[in-house]
Parts: C-alpha cells; sequence; structure tokens
C-alpha cells in the first residue's frame, strides 16, 4: 500500500536531507493529525507539489505540528506527455466532478472554459473563488490518488482567449459527437510517428482536450478551433456528460500512449 501524502512548503522540502527531520504545519498538518489521525510509527510522504517526495515515518503528530524522519527522498521525472484538460464551465458541479477525476488520471493543466453556451458564469470576483475552489478540488484528489505533481488550474478564459492559450499546444482534440475522425486514431497516428522518427520519440508532446458545456460546443466556437490547428474528434458511438468526457479521454490517452503500461 502506498503512503499517504501531504503537501509541505516547496522551499523546506527542496531543503530537506535523509536523515533529517521534517515540520509539517498549518492545514496540512492539522489534516494529517485530526483527519487522517497518523500517529508516531506511521509510514508518510511529504511532496512539494513537482515531483519531489520525502519518505519517512511520523516522529510526533499534534494539532499544529506533523514531524517526520525523512529516510529518503527521490524526484519522480515528469511523464513523457503534458496533459491539459480544457473544462467548460457546467451547472451542477458536474465540472468539478470531471477536474477531480482528471486529476486522479494523471492530468496537468485545467483550464476553466467559459464557453459561449456555458450556463454557469464566473464574473468579476466569482472567477478567482472559481479558480480557488477548482484548485482546492484538484489539491484534494492529489493527495487521494497519491502524486507528487499537483496540476495547475489557470484563470478562467472565453473562448476567444482559449486560442492563444493553446497556441503553442503540440496536439489540440476537440471531443464533439460529430466529429468523423475517432479518437484512438488520432493518437496511433503519433504513436506512428514516433515509431518511425518523423516525430522525435524524446520530444515532451503536449496534449490538450477540450470539452464542452451541457449545450454542446457552437458552430461557431468549433469552426474557430479547428481553423487554429484543433481537430475534432469522438470518442465512441454515445454522448458522454460533461462530468466524464474528459477523464474518458484522459483514460484513453493513458493507455494509447503506453502511460500506464
Amino acid at each position: 500500500m502506498t503512503n499517504p501524502i501531504f503537501f509541505g512548503d516547496p522551499e523546506q522540502v527542496a531543503a530537506a536531507v535523509p536523515g533529517g527531520v521534517f515540520a509539517l504545519t498549518g492545514p496540512e498538518a492539522r489534516h494529517a493529525v485530526a483527519v487522517k489521525r497518523l500517529a508516531p510509527g506511521e509510514a508518510v510522504d511529504i511532496v512539494d507539489g513537482g515531483g519531489l517526495r520525502l519518505r519517512g515515518t511520523v516522529r510526533s503528530a499534534d494539532a499544529a505540528l506533523l514531524e517526520v524522519d525523512i529516510r529518503d527522498i527521490e524526484t519522480e521525472p515528469a511523464a513523457g506527455q503534458e496533459l491539459i484538460l480544457v473544462q467548460a464551465l457546467a451547472k451542477g458541479d458536474r465540472d468539478e466532478q470531471a477536474i477531480e477525476a482528471a486529476t486522479e488520471l494523471g492530468v496537468d493543466t485545467v483550464i476553466p472554459w467559459q464557453s459561449d453556451r456555458s450556463i454557469v458564469r464566473w464574473r468579476a470576483d466569482k472567477a478567482a473563488k472559481g479558480r480557488a475552489k477548482w484548485q482546492a478540488v484538484v489539491t484534494s484528489a492529489a493527495k487521494q490518488s497519491r502524486r507528487s505533481r499537483l496540476p495547475k488550474v489557470l484563470e478562467v478564459t472565453d473562448s476567444k482567449a482559449l486560442l492563444g492559450k493553446l497556441a503553442g499546444v503540440d496536439l489540440v482534440l476537440v471531443l464533439h459527437e460529430e466529429a468523423d475522425a475517432p479518437f484512438a486514431q488520432v493518437i496511433d497516428s503519433i504513436r506512428r510517428d514516433q515509431a518511425t522518427g518523423s516525430v522525435d520519440a524524446d520530444q515532451r508532446l503536449s496534449i490538450a482536450v477540450i470539452v464542452g458545456p451541457e449545450g454542446g460546443i457552437s458552430p461557431a466556437e468549433l469552426g474557430a478551433l479547428r481553423a487554429s490547428g484543433a481537430t475534432a474528434v469522438r470518442l465512441g458511438p454515445h454522448v458522454l456528460r460533461s462530468s466524464s468526457a474528459g477523464p474518458a479521454a484522459l483514460v484513453l490517452l493513458n493507455h494509447l500512449l503506453g502511460r500506464w503500461s
């Protein structure tokens, strides 16, 4: 069984050494003691959110402080691809369900998208609150799945600004029920290009998956995305909810790209 993880201050995690003692304080310490009920002698990991992991054993625990004897330190390399989820704002917390599952499935970056047909709107101060809430959901999911790397949640974007944010992404896939290209076929073509050398196999590709809201992606949005180089793809014969489409695509990416092999 893997050890429970908690996020430490990145500078303090970077300064830690094997054989030393790490002092975890603040909300993370309270969660470790009051919620997880960690006690002296139990194994625990402290991570910095960027791939650095301290493995150790609880030395002492109280309401405001968790002291950990550091046994060893490791840096976990980033996966060969950067996975980006562009998730349209959706009602009924379906968007939060999507990003929670996406985090557990290995997403690296989440972009909240206020699409033309999004019923939910993040305006003014609500944008900052919405982003903070999404980051809390992502952080909790990262702890649940024992990830050492914490996904980033970017600022909410509208359809016009989204094109600029995706300008440097290697492959942009728009999940759309009327698309002709099967999702798996597009990913297989990338693997073939890497195998034949037409694409550098050592290059860290960035792949974005775009998921629309309940009402779907508008024709104007789809046209603009295609004009910018995005590819419309379909996952299968059925229409998935906004909460499940992104996670389903990430499962396929993990499998087809060999991330889970």
